[in-house]
């Protein structure tokens, strides 16, 4: 079993990661990750399965990339909101669900961000007080 990546160091793994994107991918993973760290300050960045994780309370989201999309798969997106309608992949799962974001594709920031903060507050209303 692979050791997990230091906190400290996952922001330099997403770093790397986008630098290693020069295309489309790495100028929409970069935007995401800016949006994700606007609408929650507070958030930590981590690096597991090789991908870039974005948690508060729990995981809130992935940055995935592939060929021909940017996947920002949300742990329990589930159980959000989406009253914009960005989520648009993994809809027939019981608890995850994904937004595809595709070259060209305009993100609509406001519904992004509120879903993040969805997402953290839904984490931390599950914990223990």
């Amino acid at each position: 079993m692979k050791k997990p990546i230091p906190t400290e160091n996952a922001s330099a793994f997403i770093d790397e990661k986008i630098a290693g994107l020069p295309d489309w991918r790495g100028k929409m993973l970069a935007k995401v990750r800016a949006l994700i760290l606007k609408a929650e300050p507070q958030i930590v960045e981590e690096w597991k399965w090789g991908t870039p994780v974005w948690s508060r309370g729990g995981i809130v989201c992935t940055g995935e990339t592939y060929k021909s999309v940017v996947k920002m798969t949300f742990a329990k997106g589930a159980a959000l909101e989406d009253p914009s309608g960005l989520f648009n992949s993994s809809l027939e799962g019981n608890v995850r669900r994904a937004i595809d974001i595709r070259e060209g594709e305009k993100i609509d920031e406001a519904a992004l961000k509120a879903l993040v903060r969805e997402a953290v507050a839904l984490n931390l209303s599950k914990k223990p007080a």
